[in-house]
Formats: C-alpha cells, structure tokens, sequence
C-alpha cells in the first residue's frame, strides 16, 4: 500500500513484527527455565507442527449468546503458545449474537468434538440461555468434555447454563450481577468476584468480566510472565469515563435502563 507522497506505509502487522522483534530478543536473553523460556520465544510457529497445539480450547457458541462474552476470552486465549482456540456450534458455520445484527462462524460441531483442556460456555441474552438451559443435548455434549477438562469455565449467565447439566452443584460461582437469584435454582451459591475459581470450574461475571478470567487462564496455561505480556499485548488497561460497572456501584434508575437496552437490542 503505497501513499504519504510515494512512499510506502508499514501494515499493522509489519509494525508489530519489527517491535517485537527486538523485545523478544531481550526476553530471550532474560527468559528462565521451563514455561518461562518456551513463553518468551515466540508463538512457537518454528517448531514441528506435532508438537505444537497441545492445549486445545473450544468455545461454546449457541443463537443468541453474547458476543463479547466468546470474543473477550479468545482475544486473551487465542495467542497463548502452544493453544488452539476453535469455535464450536451445533453445526458448523455462522451462529448470530443476542442482538441477531452480528453472527461468528464456528469451526466444528459439537458431534465432532470429544475433547478440548478448555470448555468455555458463554452467556446470551434471555432468549438464548433460557433455550442452552433447556437443552439436554448440549447439557450432555458440556458434561462429556468437561469429565476430561482440565478447566471448565463460563461468561455472564454461561454458568446458568453449566449449572443446568449439574456441574455447579454446591459449588461457589458468580454470574451476571441480574442473573444472580438464579444461580441457587442451578444447586450453585452465589460468590462475588469478577471470577470465581472452584477446582476446576471457574465462573466470570457478566460479560467484561470475561476478559479478566481469560487473562487469569493465560496465568494457568503458561505462566504469570506470559499473562502480564498479554495484557500489554491487547492493551487491555480499563480506565472507563463513568463508575457504574456493577449494581453496588449504580442506583436503581441505572439499573433499570441498563436492562431496559438490554431487552430492547435482543433479536
């Protein structure tokens, strides 16, 4: 692409690759033994393809879930060393967001996938949790690869939905803040937190919260050092303009038109 009187202007990419090539010779040098050295020498993409893409993550996407519920967590899973994030549906192909004006395209379908070391179930509008809630074939599909996990995690009202094929029973979870109430009708109990860590299992609250659970699942996947890269490497620094992110930050009128946009952009 050529402009700036002629001369030729660098693409995003060609931008990143120059920087980091320098930072990742000095991570490199510092670099200690282990995750360490492995995280530090790049994306791997130099070694043998039979040793690479050894965690494989699968996001559960279903018609009506919430985009940046699945889309958060890939940002910060999706270029972790060694891991393969793919999108699964119930069939293969585009599958449409809450507000039915955005679809992504999953990869696999459920039947075709019988493994991942990550199962991540986002949340969805009303429409579309009620309807993953009453799905027994997902409720199966979820129980079968979470039986070999090593993590099984949820966005937003997600864990509404782990909680109806009976993982959250007794257990601590959080979930989005007006979806609360429900977690007890799922066997859960209610936990405050951007995300809640139990054995296995870890829950996000709604929607942003998903990012912090992704950037704490990085920790676990690899190691601190990586994770704290990724947050620069996304820019993931949150300075919002207001203070009313959660209800014990907000009055009741804000409350009330928060849900209101809500329901009024579903599809």
């Amino acid at each position: 692409m050529s402009g700036n009187g002629g001369k030729r202007v660098p693409s995003r990419r060609g931008l990143l690759r120059g920087t980091a090539a320098g930072a990742a010779g000095a991570a490199v040098g510092t670099a200690g033994a282990g995750g360490s050295a492995r995280a530090a020498s790049g994306s791997g993409r130099d070694r043998p393809a039979a040793t690479r893409a050894r965690v494989r993550v699968a996001i559960l996407l279903y018609d009506g879930f919430t985009a940046l519920d699945a889309v958060g967590p890939y940002e910060m899973l999706c270029r972790v060393p060694d891991t393969r994030v793919t999108l699964v549906a119930r069939e293969a192909g585009p599958v449409r967001t809450d507000t039915g004006e955005l679809s992504l395209v999953a990869e696999r379908a459920m039947r075709d996938v019988h493994r991942a070391e990550v199962l991540l179930v986002p949340g969805g509008g009303q429409r579309g949790t009620e309807a993953m809630m009453r799905d027994t074939e997902a409720h199966e599909w979820i129980r079968r690869v979470h039986r070999r996990s090593v993590w099984t995690t949820s966005v937003c009202t997600g864990s509404l939905i782990l909680g109806a094929a009976g993982l959250l029973r007794g257990l601590p979870a959080t979930t989005y803040w007006a979806s609360r109430p429900y977690l007890k009708e799922v066997g859960a109990v209610y936990s405050p937190g951007r995300f809640v860590e139990a054995g296995k299992i870890m829950t996000a609250a709604g929607v942003s919260a998903g990012m912090d659970m992704g950037l704490h699942l990085v920790s676990r996947l690899a190691d601190e050092k990586v994770a704290r890269a990724m947050q620069l490497a996304v820019e993931y620094d949150p300075d919002p303009p207001y203070d009313t992110g959660s209800p014990e930050k907000a009055d009741a009128a804000t409350e009330a038109l928060a849900l209101k946009l809500i329901a009024d952009a579903a599809r």
